[in-house]
Order: structure tokens, then sequence, then C-alpha cells
């Protein structure tokens, strides 16, 4: 992974080298100038990709952010003469700030109210500036001592500064990319529900990401209005800016830095040119050449020209390389044999204590005064018909949603309540009917998201991902990306990835939906280790003939009420059960 990551930077320094040599020798005005902005429209592209590229969040309003950084710069030299040298960093610390300040009411929108939300910010401080009588603002023109305010009669020193500024910010990309803090933006981009329920606290991470962006960009706009000279609210907070910034991000990749790269170096000459030579006779035709830019992309490269190329590259190798042997588990393939006996008894420890547990939806009793325990080592079975409330139950057992009334208590504690993240760092892991990969991430990187819930370094993270990977039989393809994975190895994967937050208690939601019987044997054996090495577990299941063997007790739901809970020689043998649940067929099979 290290070495990838040296290449990767090693690709980019080689052709960032290139570009300064050949700064060096324009001496052109308007091309220098072009340079410089291409650098700028990068930066401000990779700011736009550290919120939107890795949460998946996507914002219109980024231009909030260029602007105050561009209008605090100016303002600050014109009434206090306060050097841009000073302001480039005061900039960030304001788009920092300004990023806290919005994120935390925006980040409670999804999906196109958070888009739209953001657009109203730049908005916002265009009238807003407009109202306080600031039209267009000037760089006030200093000559004595010019450099000290940033003034350079040679523009390629320009060019230099908005490299050294990219070359920083490309690495602090990649540091994030690498590290625990962009696993976790992707992981909540990819599925943020899955990642709730690793143990990733999202709007923490999000607020963090929104902050670090909101630095660059405002970083990015005060180096622009230094080398544009002369600023308007429309040229920085117009929508036209917050366009560039998404354009050239999208065009080249989301969710990497050679995205913005990519994006800027081609797009943004193009732009200039044609504003340079057509401006006067088409007005806008910069806004126009990002339309057909990203009309090119949708229906050429959705995801971007670097995921397109990527992709192409991996399934051309692919197809060169033999193919590999089927992975072996290390799970035993176990005939249906049923579970006799139970290891959790009644002196056994109660992890987990359910009480009174009632979820409503308007008029809707989805859960009805449910209690259960969990002991140590126990396995319980929770069956019902669909729509009986399994899953909700499990959604307020892990804090994906609020109970009406009802107490959770973990080792003895409330937390009925909290967060998914909160349950999960106190013990309780989750899987889920519908599979939630990380698509995008390696096995291991996915097994690896958990484990930040308890590990302090990375280190330690990789070394439980891998222990993980091992108890379900995974490591054989630990490199492979999630999104090429077969059913069965999706499922382990997911079992896996709980098992990494290190859990006293799993919730298995259907984990062995759509697996053939040998499949359904190999899953069942590894819960069946796990418990008996101590770990608790609670799974809802439709596959009888795979339950009766698998587990200690049946809780029965039906209309989200409990019918009954106890021996599977008893649960299936009820005639209640039998008549809600299991049907007559059923019956005629256990009397055969």
């Amino acid at each position: 992974m290290k070495n990838l990551r040296t290449k990767s930077l090693i690709y980019f320094i080689v052709p960032a080298l290139a570009y300064l040599a050949l700064a060096a020798v324009v001496t052109n005005s308007y091309y220098q100038l072009m340079m410089t902005l291409i650098l700028i429209w990068a930066t401000f592209g990779l700011s736009w990709n550290i919120l939107s590229g890795y949460t998946g969040l996507i914002s219109f309003g980024h231009a909030a952010f260029f602007g105050t950084g561009a209008f605090a710069t100016v303002l600050a030299q014109i009434y206090w003469s306060v050097s841009p040298w000073i302001m480039f960093f005061g900039s960030g610390v304001i788009g920092a700030m300004l990023g806290l300040a919005i994120g935390f009411p925006t980040f409670r929108l999804r999906g196109h109210y958070f888009a739209l939300s953001m657009l109203a910010y730049p908005l916002a401080f265009m009238y807003v500036f407009l109202w306080l009588g600031f039209p267009e603002v000037s760089v006030p023109r200093v000559h004595d001592n010019p450099a000290a305010y940033m003034q350079f009669s040679d523009g390629r020193i320009y060019t230099l500064i908005a490299m050294v500024f990219l070359i920083v910010v490309v690495f602090l990309s990649r540091l994030i990319e690498s590290s625990r803090f962009g696993m976790a933006l992707i992981a909540i981009k990819q599925n943020e529900a899955a990642a709730e329920a690793a143990g990733i606290d999202s709007l923490r991470w999000k607020l963090r990401a929104i902050a670090v962006s909101g630095a660059i960009a405002a970083m990015a706009g005060s180096l622009y209005a230094v080398v544009i000279l002369v600023i308007t609210p429309q040229s920085v907070f117009g929508m036209l800016v917050s366009a560039q910034a998404l354009t050239v991000a999208m065009f080249g990749g989301i969710g990497t830095f050679w995205g913005p790269i990519i994006g800027a170096g081609f797009l943004i000459p193009i732009a200039e040119i044609l504003h340079a030579e057509l401006g006067n006779i088409l007005p806008g035709i910069q806004g126009v050449v990002y339309g057909v830019a990203i009309v090119v992309l949708i229906t050429l490269a959705p995801e971007g020209i670097f995921w397109k190329v990527r992709d192409w590259t991996r399934s051309t190798r692919k197809k060169d390389e033999t193919p590999a042997d089927s992975v072996t588990h290390t799970a035993e393939v176990l005939d249906f044999v049923p579970r006799k006996g139970a290891p959790a008894g009644e002196a056994s420890e109660i992890v987990l204590d359910v009480r009174n547990m009632s979820k409503n939806f308007g008029g809707l009793q989805a859960v009805q005064d449910v209690s259960f325990q969990l002991r140590r080592g126990m396995i319980l079975g929770i069956i019902g018909p669909n729509g009986a409330g399994k899953t909700t139950l499990f959604n307020l057992l892990n804090g994906f949603q609020d109970p009406t009334a009802g107490e959770v208590f973990v080792n003895g504690k409330d937390m009925a309540r909290c967060k998914p993240h909160v349950l999960c760092r106190a013990g309780v892991g989750r899987t889920f009917q519908i599979m939630r990969p990380f698509k995008r991430m390696s096995v291991r990187d996915n097994v690896r998201i958990g484990a930040y819930v308890q590990a302090a370094t990375e280190a330690e993270a990789a070394e439980v991902a891998d222990e993980a990977l091992r108890q379900v039989g995974l490591s054989a393809i630990s490199e492979r990306l999630a999104g090429e994975l077969s059913t069965k190895e999706l499922r382990l994967m997911e079992l896996a990835r709980a098992l990494a937050g290190k859990p006293h208690t799993l919730l298995l939601d259907e984990t062995l939906a759509g697996l053939g019987r040998d499949e359904s044997a190999e899953v069942v054996a590894v819960i069946r280790r796990l418990s008996a090495d101590g770990m608790t577990v609670a799974i809802i299941e439709h596959t009888m003939q795979a339950m009766v063997q698998l587990v200690d007790r049946f809780l029965v739901l039906d209309h989200g009420q409990v019918i009954m809970e106890g021996l599977p020689s008893e649960v299936t043998k009820n005639p209640h059960v039998i008549e809600a649940y299991l049907g007559k067929k059923w019956n005629a099979n256990v009397q055969d």
C-alpha cells in the first residue's frame, strides 16, 4: 500500500516539475496568468473533492468559502494594511470556521436537499457584499517593498506560489485518502448506514471534512484575488465559481486527488481561451464549456476520466491473468445437525437486556412491548412472518431508530436512544439484510473500517482486520475489491467487518439470505465457532432448517408482538407458531 502511495505521488511530482519548467519559459502575460489559474482552480477542485468527492454529499456552494477568502484578503489590506501573505493563512482559518458553521445545520439534510441548501450560502454572501457597498474592490498597489504584499512584476512567481500550494494540498489529499480520515469519509459515501454500524461517527467526520475543505477553498480564493487584482461579488460568489469546482472534479474523477488536476488541466485552458477569443460575441462561453463537459461526462464516463481509465486497465489486466482457484474457507462444511444443548446457561452473564421495547409509526405499532435477554455465548433466533417487526427491532437495538418506549441495557447500561456508532463502541455489532459493502474498497479495507472503532493506530486496525478475515476464512481474497465478490463472500465479509469492532454481541439480519445449502453450512459453522468462543448472537433468518441446528432459543414475533420464546424443539411444535409462521407444510414434514 505504501509503495502504491509513493508511486502515485511520484507520478504527480514529475509532471508538476515539467509544468514549472514550461512556465519558466512562458513570457506572455496572458498565458502566464492562465497557467496560474489552472493551478488555482485545480486546488479549488481538490478542496471540493475533500468534502463532496469523499463523502458523496454534492456541494453547490463552495463559492461561499472561495469568495470569503478572496474578500477577506482584499478588505484586510485595504482597511488594515494586512499583507496577503498573512491573510492567505488567515483566510484558511476563516474558511474552516465558516465550514463548521455551515456544516453543523446543513449535514442534517440528505441528497438534493443538501445540494440545494449549499447553493443558498454563496448567493446570500453575494447579495450581502453588494448591500454592504462592495460591487467591485481592487487590491491596493504597493510600491515600497511590494513583495511583502505578494505583488510581483514577474507573473511566473505567482505560478510558482500556486504550484507549491497545489503540491501541499495534493500531499494532504493523498494523506487523507490513505488514512483513517479518508477511509471513514469514503465509507460514509458508499454506505452511511453501514459506516455508522461499523462505529463511524458520520457527523463528526463530515464536520472535519468541511472544515478542511473550506479552509483550502478560502486560501484558493485568497490567492485568486491577489493574482486577478480586481474582484466582484459575482466573480467570486457566483454560480459559475461553484460550478467550476464541481465540474473539474467530476470531469477528472471524484474521490481521488487526480480528478481535479485532470479536470482543471483539460477544461480551464479551453474555457479561458474561448472566453478570450469569443467572450465578446458569446458572453458566458465558459458556462457552455462546463455544461458540455458535464453532458459528455454523464454519457461516456459517469464517474470521471480517472475511474474510467482505471476500470478499463483493471479489466484488461484481469483478462491477462490466470483465473484464481476457488477460495477455500477455514470454516468446515457441516451437515445439518440440530444443535444440542445451550452453551449459555442461566448462570451466564446477561450482555443485552431488552425491556418493553415499542416503536410506533403514526398509528402503526411495528414493535409492541418486546422483552428478552441475551446471555454471553447464546445464539437467539428471531423469527416471524414478513412485516412482523424483526428488522425494526434490530434498528431499535443498535440505534438506527429511537424507540417510542422501552429500554435496552448493554452490560447493565441503558443505551436505548444512543447512536449506532456509540452502540458499536459499546460492543454491539450489526450486519444487514441487504448487503452494504463499500464496493470500491478492497475486502481488507472494508474490514479495516470496522476495526477503527476500537483500534488506536493504523497498524492495530490492520492487524485486527486480518484476524477477523481469518476467522471467517476470507484471508485469501483480502485484496480483491468488494464489488467483485459473490453473495457468500459478501456475507462473510460483512460478518468480518462486524467482528473487527471486537463486539460482545452480534445482530445478524438474514445472514443466510441468498445462499445455497453448502454455503449456508459454511456461514453456520463460522457463527457456531464464534458462539463457542463466547460471542453472543441474535440472528433473524427465514431458513428454518438452518436455524433449528444453529440457535439455542427462538423468539417468535407476529405483528410486532412476542407470541413465544423457547427452545427450538418447543417452538417448532407450538400450534400458534405453526399457524402464524411455519405453516401446515412444516407440521406435516415434522410428523414425517
